[in-house]
This record gives C-alpha cells, structure tokens and sequence, in this order.
C-alpha cells in the first residue's frame, strides 16, 4: 500500500492514548456500560493512525483500507489469508489474448447498504464516476490508485496527469460487465482487486457528485460525505455507522441483507491508539479485542499470556532511499554502494524484526514473482564501504538522514531504533549524520515524496502478486523520492510490465530487478512477517500478507 500523502493519518500522543484508554471516554464500546472483553456484541480493534477518508477510492493507505474493506467490496478480492485472485463481487472474469478487454461475470443477488441492487450498470457507474472526476480530484494526492492503475481522466487538467489507460465500461447485461482498456497493463487483473476500486452504490455516486475536494497548496479538503457516515454505501458484511473523531473511533453495523456469509459479530469499531506499547496495554487491561503491528519483543509475552498472536506470511519491504536532488555526493555509484556495504541489515533483522524476518538484496520480497536470485549484492563490510567513499572522493561525506516519529509501519515496527542502529554504521564508515526526526504526517511524508531528505526510511506493502507492484511504484520512471533518471534502469521496469505472458514476464521482472542493484538506487533493508494480536476469547480472522483481514470471520468463544 502506498504510504504517500495519507493527510489524515495523524497520530495521537501516547499521552492522549493513555486518556481515552483509562477513561473510555464515550467509547462506543463501553456504551453498554460493560468492557474487558465481557460483551458479545462489539469487537474493538485498534490501528496505529486515522482513516484518511470513508471513501476508499480517495485513499492510498493501509488504515483507511482496513475500515473500509469491511464496508466495500471490489470486483475481485484475495483469498482468506493469501495473495491468489479469486471472485469478488464477479464471480468469474477473463481478459482477451491482448489484455484490452475484461469481461467480468457478476453475483446475482447482491444489495447496497442504501437497497440499491448491485448490476453491471452499477459497476460501470463507478469506473466511469472515476473517470470523469476533475479538479482536485484529479490530484495524485486524492485519486493515487486510479491514475495507477487506470492512468489520466476523460479530460486531464493537469500537464503531470498520465494518459488515460481506461477506455470504457459496458452493461452488456445486467450481470455482465466489460471493462476495456486502451494498452495491456501489469496492473490488471490485480488492480481490480483495489479497495479503491470497491463499487459504491449509484445512489451514493449521485450524492458524491454534488461535492468537491478543494486543495490549498499541498493540503487537501475532502468531500464532507467521505469525513462522516451517512451517505457512503457498498456491498460488505459491514455498513459504516459513525465517524466520532474526537474518539479516534470508525463504528460499524452488521449488513444483515448481505450476499455472503453474515458477520458473526454484530458491531464492530476501529479504534486509533499511536504506540505499540499502549495498544498492547488497552488489550491486556480488556480494553480492546485486537491490535495490529504488535512489537516484535512483546510476541512472546503476549503469548505466553494466551493472547492470540498469528504472523502473516511475508509481503513487504523496507527500505532505505536515498534522494540524489537533495545530496549530489549521492549521484556517485560509488557514494550508494558504499552507504549499502556500510548498513548492517543482518543485524537489524535478528534485533529489530520478528522471527521470519529476512535481509532484503531488491526491492521485492521473495515471495513475489520475479524475484531474482542473480541481483548483485552487498555484504556488510565496513572497510569496503571506507574504500568506495575514497574512490570517489568523499572522505568526509555529510549527509542528512530523515526518519519518522509517532508511526509503527508492517515493515518498520520501531523507525527510531532501526534510524540509530543504521546511523551508528555509516558513521563507523567515516560517514557524518545529521538525523532529521519527523513526524510522520504530513511533515515526513511530504519532505520523502518531495526528495528533499537525502537520506529516509520508507517501505511498501504489497496490494497483489506482481512485480510491478513493487519495482514499478518507484522504478518504472522518474520520482522525486530518488530524484534519477537511468533508462535502463526505467527501460527495463517498463519492458517487463509489458509482457502478457506469466513466464516471460516473472524473467524480465527478475533482469528489471538486476539493472536495478547494478544502479543501486537505495538500499532494500529487509522484509518481515507482522504480527496481529487478539484476546484470549477471541477467534481471530485469517491473517492476510496483504493485511486484508476480513473481521466479518471474528467470533468470541
């Protein structure tokens, strides 16, 4: 998932945490006037950072797809606890020999939250509600998936916007749909899996319609329908209740016309607690049902104590990057292969990531396809890393090092004490680190995406199962993150996702990945399983790689 310009993601002191916890301040769990776990009819589950918006297809980040997942659903979906495609709200699809034309088979039977009935008319609306957005819509900062994955609009207003990809929508009746694009894409099918693609009512689109997403430099208002419950409406065991924000809460309500099978759980509320240490304490004071991103050091614990604590399949990256605008030492090849011998990523991996954990060599887990194992590579070695430096003549290299606050990530559980173990490497290498702590939004985020840190830790998780989910989001063209232009390097980024058949394409993914650690843009640190925690009554849902839990599979015991 995309971590760029998630505006709304602001996280709360662990101070202010450590108030809503002990005092359950109109918490819609303790409505009931009972918690600890005692209740059968709300699940809690707390996240490191805000929803950025009810509207998933204004979103790019992991914690508003996790509330509106339960609420939305896509043409395809991921199954339980794995990265396979299978049916969503189309029960089967199949693309043409040339990868244009996508013809989707859709469930019968299936209603909005609003009464709406689901058809090949409603599917259709949203891709082209989609396409037609202008304005402030069409900022990367506000429609990121689509113009990922569909390009441009109907008609672009911005000289930046990509040439649209999407060519148009079809009824060709009620329960069939045919999306056509004008160029194949690596990006489909996967991309129909989106959570910013989940089909909306038609209803609701009308409402949408009526408001504007305005901006005033780089920050973003959004519609008033996507900031409060009421008007959005989608096809999930869910339907979206209340947004109180003063709680950092989402409330969700069983959809009891749902097509699949019922929530097990009538109510279910999404909660935002910053820090890892005081989520672990909400769940062991019975404050909440589940947590995410559950620090490495507190698994043990957290199991001996009988708490439910499943690790997901690994499906992720973490990176350090490195901006060449905003460091010219860093144009050198020499300066980046030294700064990558320098980082002793085995030891971050054994003491600061769970077990599973992996040293990365490309910016890729191997569990994606396209993987190479033939990527040059670059040892810890300190006295390599001083011998590059002298080879290109930066001896007395100084270098700014950014690194975020107040934010736990899958692939970086603790930024501050991976920053500080990194830091204390470079400059054993005769390196000089000015450390630039951030907060994570938007003030890290912004000075990331702008290239202005030299150097920065950022990270990806997977949104499905091809390679140019991952090289293709930085490599497959300019980016102000790394401030390089290398045709080869873009060149075969690019050749790759242009390969309709599934061999042929995995190889140009694994020689893409070559010319990128022959170029060595950044330095891929690690990839790691993240761990999910849940009380000791609970039964938790199928953990996802992708971190696309279905909480509709929660029951208490």
């Amino acid at each position: 998932m995309r971590i760029f310009k998630s505006r709304a993601g602001r996280a709360i002191t662990a101070a202010v945490a450590v108030g809503l916890i002990a005092t359950g301040c109109s918490s819609e769990r303790d409505e009931g006037g009972s918690k600890g776990g005692d209740r059968k009819d709300t699940f809690v589950f707390a996240g490191s950072g805000d929803p950025g918006s009810l509207d998933p297809a204004l979103a790019s980040d992991g914690e508003t797809f996790r509330v509106t997942r339960q609420a939305f659903e896509a043409l395809l979906e991921h199954e339980p606890g794995g990265s396979k495609l299978v049916g969503g709200l189309a029960e089967t699809w199949e693309g043409d020999a040339a990868g244009k034309v996508w013809t989707f088979n859709l469930r019968q039977g299936v209603k909005f939250h609003d009464g709406e009935a689901f058809n090949a008319a409603a599917v259709c609306a949203n891709y082209d509600h989609w396409f037609n957005w202008k304005g402030t819509y069409q900022s990367s900062a506000v429609s990121y998936y689509w113009q990922t994955i569909m390009g441009g609009f109907a008609k672009n207003e911005d000289d930046e916007a990509p040439k649209p990809n999407y060519k148009s929508c079809t009824a060709k009746d009620e329960n069939t749909a045919v999306i056509e694009v004008n160029e194949p894409s690596a990006n489909l099918p996967g991309g129909f899996s989106l959570q910013a693609l989940a089909i909306h009512s038609p209803k609701a689109l009308k409402e949408y319609e009526k408001q504007d997403a305005t901006a005033k430099g780089d920050a973003i208002t959004y519609p008033k329908y996507s900031q409060e419950a009421g008007t959005v409406a989608g096809t999930g065991p869910y339907k979206i209740v209340k947004w109180n924000k003063g709680n950092k809460e989402v409330s969700l309500e069983r959809f009891d016309d749902y097509w699949g099978d019922k929530a097990k759980v009538k109510n279910l509320v999404f909660r935002t607690i910053s820090t890892e240490e005081t989520r672990r304490q909400a769940l062991q004071a019975g404050d909440i049902d589940g947590y995410d991103l559950v620090a490495p050091a507190d698994v043990t614990t957290l199991e001996k104590q009988g708490y439910e604590v499943p690790t997901r399949d690994v499906f992720n990256i973490f990176y350090v990057g490195m901006s060449q605008s905003a460091n010219p030492a860093l144009k050198k090849l020499e300066v980046r292969q030294a700064i990558t011998h320098a980082i002793d990523r085995e030891n971050l991996v054994n003491t600061q990531l769970p077990e599973g954990g992996k040293v990365g060599t490309q910016f890729m887990p191997d569990t994606v396809a396209g993987y190479s194992d033939k990527v040059k590579t670059y040892p810890f070695d300190t006295a390599k890393a001083k011998d590059l430096l002298k080879q290109a003549g930066e001896e007395k290299l100084k270098i700014d090092f950014c690194y975020p606050t107040e934010v736990t990530r899958p692939y970086m559980p603790a930024p501050q004490d991976m920053f500080e173990l990194m830091k204390a490497d470079l400059e054993k290498a005769g390196i000089t680190i000015t450390p630039k702590a951030m907060k994570w939004a938007p003030d890290y985020l912004d000075a990331t995406e702008s290239g202005s840190c030299a150097l920065h830790l950022l990270g990806w998780t997977g949104d499905f199962n091809d390679g140019y989910n991952f090289i293709g989001t930085w490599f497959s063209g300019p980016d102000k993150q790394w401030g390089f232009k290398d045709e080869k390097v873009f060149g075969a980024v690019n050749a790759a996702s242009k390969v309709t058949d599934t061999a042929g394409r995995t190889a140009a993914y694994e020689k893409a990945n070559e010319a990128i650690m022959e170029y060595v843009p950044g330095v891929p640190i690690s990839s790691s399983p993240p761990a999910i925690a849940f009380a000791k009554n609970v039964n938790p849902p199928k953990v996802s790689p992708l971190t696309q839990e279905n909480f509709a599979e929660v029951s208490f015991k």
